[in-house]
C-alpha cells in the first residue's frame, strides 16, 4: 500500500519481533535507498493497577499500553520491561507497572492504547479526574514521546461486536479535549489481528479455538471484525475530521531511528585459574603491535593480509580491548590442548600432530572462538568425569578437529581417520562452531544445572519453539468449534496422508494446497453436501500454519556473558520437574 513502515505490538510479548526484523532486512536489500521500509519494534504491554509484584487482585489483568522502541537504547529497555513482566510480574498476564516504565523510559515512545488502556478505562468508569491525572503522569515521564490514541471500529458486519464502537465514541469525546488541554498529540490507530478484511471470519473461529469455545456459544468473545490492516485510504476516511491524528502517526515513524538488533556472539567469560595468569597481566605485558601481528599473520608468522584487510579483521574481532581477552583465552586453551595431546599421542608429540594442532589453535584464536572451546570442553569433561553422565563420542564436523579430540570434546582421532578440520572451522566462512553433544536423557539436566550454577541462572536460558497448526490439527480444531460430530472430524483428518504420493520423482509437502491438488478424496470434501464440512475445509485451510502454542526446545540452551535480558526478551516456562525456567522469546 506504499506505507513507509509498520509497528508490531503483540500482547505482552515480543515473539514476532525477530522474524519481522529479519524479513524487513531481507526485503530492504531489494528496495532503493529512498524507499526503505522501517520496522517499529514494540509491545502492547499490560500495566498492573498498582505494583507488578501484587498478587491480591484477581481482576488485575493489567491496563493495555503501547510501548515502542525509538532507538537501540529503547529496544534494550523494552526487552528489559517485557522480560521483567514475565519473570516478576506474571499474574494471569505478564505485567509491568508505572515504576518500571519510569525506570526504563529512555528511548521509548508510549501510546495510550485501545479501550483496554489506563486512561480509557477510567473514562469508561466515569472517573474523568483520575483519567486526567494518569494522562499527566505519562506526559511528565515520557514528555513529547507520549501520545493519546484514538480508534474507531464502526461495524455493520454480521456476528460482530457493535458495543466497542459506542464505547470508543464515548472515550474519544473525552480524550480529544483532554489531549488538547494538556498539549498532548493525538494519533489514529486500528487494532490489527489479521491482514485482510476477508480474514475476519477465519479469525473469529481462531479466537474460539484459542479460548476453547464453541462458535455457537452466545457467551464467547466477539470482535468488531474491523481488525484488519487498514489501508492509507481507509484510515484517511475514518479519521477525515481529525487530520492531526493521521499526521502524528507519521511523526512517530519519523522519530524511530534505523538500528539493528543483530550483534556479534556474546561469549561468556570462562574462568581461567589464577595460577595461569590474569588478563590484566596480559594487558601490561603485550603491546597492541604484538597483538596486531599475532592475529593478522598465519600460524607460521607470515604476513598474509594487506594492511587494510588486517585492520578490518582487528575491528571485526572487537578491537584491541577484546583481543587481549581472546589472546588470554587462546593461550590457556593451547595449554589444555597440549596437555591432552600428550595423553592422546605421547610426549614428545609427533611432528604431524604438532603441526596440525598449531594450525587449528591459530584458526580458533584468530576467529575469536577460544572461549567457546574452553566452555564446551569444561562441561563435557565435568559431565563425563565428575557427574557420571554418559556423553557421546562426538559427531558431525567437530570430529574433524584434533584440538577437540585432545580437549576431550570428541573421542575420535581425526588424524588417524584423515578427517578434515576445514569442514568444521573455516576462516573463509565465518560462523560460530557447531559442536553436537549427546548426553543421556537424565544426565542432561545434571549438566544443565552445573552450567546454570557456574555461569548464573540469569545468564542461561532455554530456547523457545513455536507449534503451528498442521493440516490435520487445523481440521480437528475448526471441526471442534463448529461442532462437527467427532466421527466426521476424524474421517476428514484421516484423508490427510502421512506421506504424500510421489509426483515427478518428488514427494510434495503435506499441506492443504497439496492435499487439494493431489488427493482426490480430500478435494471432494470442499463440495460435501454438509455445509459444516464445507465450512471446516474452508477455514481450516485459512488457519493452517498459524502459531498454535509455544514450547521449549528439547535440548537447545543459550549461555551468555551478561544477563540474557540485556539482549533478548525472555518468558517463563515450567520444566519437566515442575521448576520455572527462563526461555528466550526468539527461537
Amino acid at each position: 500500500d506504499g506505507m513507509p513502515g509498520i509497528a508490531l505490538t503483540d500482547h505482552g510479548n515480543m515473539f514476532g519481533i525477530k522474524e519481522l526484523f529479519n524479513y524487513v532486512k531481507k526485503k530492504n536489500k531489494e528496495l532503493d535507498a529512498d524507499k526503505q521500509f522501517k520496522p517499529i519494534l514494540g509491545c502492547e504491554m499490560y500495566v498492573a493497577k498498582n505494583s507488578l509484584h501484587d498478587r491480591g487482585d484477581k481482576s488485575d489483568n493489567g491496563y493495555h499500553l503501547i510501548v515502542l522502541a525509538k532507538n537501540n537504547q529503547g529496544y534494550h529497555n523494552l526487552v528489559k520491561l517485557v522480560s521483567q513482566s514475565w519473570t516478576e510480574g506474571y499474574y494471569f498476564k505478564p505485567r509491568t507497572d508505572r515504576e518500571a516504565l519510569a525506570r526504563h523510559k529512555d528511548g521509548l515512545i508510549v501510546c495510550s492504547a485501545c479501550l483496554g488502556g489506563e486512561i480509557p478505562q477510567f473514562i469508561l468508569n466515569g472517573d474523568i479526574e483520575e483519567a486526567e491525572k494518569r494522562m499527566l503522569w505519562y506526559k511528565e515521564i515520557f514528555g513529547e514521546d507520549y501520545y493519546i490514541e484514538l480508534q474507531r471500529h464502526r461495524t455493520f458486519k454480521q456476528n460482530a461486536n457493535t458495543e466497542t464502537y459506542e464505547e470508543q465514541v464515548r472515550v474519544n469525546d473525552i480524550l480529544i479535549p483532554l489531549a488538547h488541554k494538556h498539549n498532548i498529540k493525538l494519533i489514529a490507530s486500528n487494532d490489527v489481528h489479521f491482514v485482510n478484511e476477508e480474514d475476519a471470519e477465519a479469525h473469529d473461529r481462531l479466537i474460539c479455538i484459542s479460548m476453547g469455545k464453541r462458535f455457537g456459544d452466545p457467551t464467547r468473545i466477539h470482535y468488531t471484525k474491523q481488525e484488519w490492516l487498514k489501508s492509507i485510504t481507509e484510515m484517511n476516511e475514518i479519521f477525515a475530521d481529525i487530520p492531526e491524528a493521521l499526521e502524528n502517526t507519521n511523526e512517530i515513524l519519523n522519530k524511530v531511528e534505523v538500528y539493528s538488533i543483530d550483534h556479534a556472539p556474546i561469549m561468556p567469560n570462562y574462568e581461567i585459574p589464577a595460577d595461569f595468569g590474569t588478563e590484566e597481566e596480559y594487558r601490561s605485558r603485550i603491546t597492541e603491535k604484538e597483538l596486531f601481528d599475532e592475529f593478522t599473520q598465519d600460524e607460521n608468522g607470515n604476513v598474509v593480509l594487506s594492511q587494510e584487510d588486517a585492520e578490518k579483521k582487528i575491528k571485526t574481532l572487537g578491537g584491541y580491548d577484546k583481543l587481549y581477552r581472546i589472546k588470554f583465552e587462546a593461550d590457556y586453551l593451547k595449554k589444555l590442548t597440549l596437555d591432552g595431546a600428550k595423553k592422546r599421542y605421547g610426549d614428545p608429540l609427533p611432528d604431524d600432530v604438532a603441526e596440525r594442532l598449531n594450525f587449528e589453535l591459530h584458526i580458533m584464536k584468530t576467529m575469536g572462538f577460544p572461549g567457546y572451546f574452553l566452555i564446551v570442553q569444561d562441561f563435557i569433561n565435568v559431565a563425563r568425569d565428575q557427574l557420571g553422565v554418559s556423553v557421546g563420542p562426538g559427531r558431525g564436523s567437530a570430529a574433524g578437529s584434533a584440538a577437540a579430540y585432545c580437549l576431550g570434546i570428541t573421542q575420535i582421532d581425526p588424524i588417524k581417520y584423515d578427517l578434515l578440520f576445514e569442514r568444521f572451522l573455516n576462516p573463509d566462512r565465518i560462523s560460530l562452531p557447531d559442536i553436537d553433544v549427546d548426553f543421556d536423557d537424565d544426565g542432561r539436566y545434571t549438566v544443565l544445572k552445573y552450567v546454570t550454577d557456574k555461569y548464573g541462572e540469569e545468564k542461561v536460558a532455554h530456547i523457545i519453539t513455536y507449534g503451528t497448526m498442521a493440516t490435520k490439527m487445523a481440521i480437528k480444531d475448526v471441526a471442534k468449534v463448529l461442532e462437527l460430530p467427532l466421527p466426521e472430524s476424524n474421517r476428514l483428518a484421516k484423508l490427510v496422508p502421512d506421506r504424500m504420493p510421489e509426483v515427478d520423482g518428488k514427494t510434495p509437502k503435506i499441506n492443504f494446497k497439496n492435499c487439494l491438488k493431489y488427493i482426490k478424496e480430500f478435494a471432494s470434501e470442499t463440495e460435501n453436501p454438509n455445509p459444516i464440512v464445507r465450512e471446516v475445509m474452508k477455514y481450516a485451510e485459512q488457519l493452517e500454519g498459524n502459531v498454535r502454542n509455544t514450547g521449549v526446545h528439547a535440548c537447545g540452551v543459550i549461555i551468555g556473558r551478561d544477563d540474557i535480558t540485556d539482549w533478548v526478551p525472555v518468558s517463563i516456562a515450567t520444566d519437566t520437574d515442575g521448576s520455572k525456567i527462563l526461555v528466550t522469546q526468539y527461537e
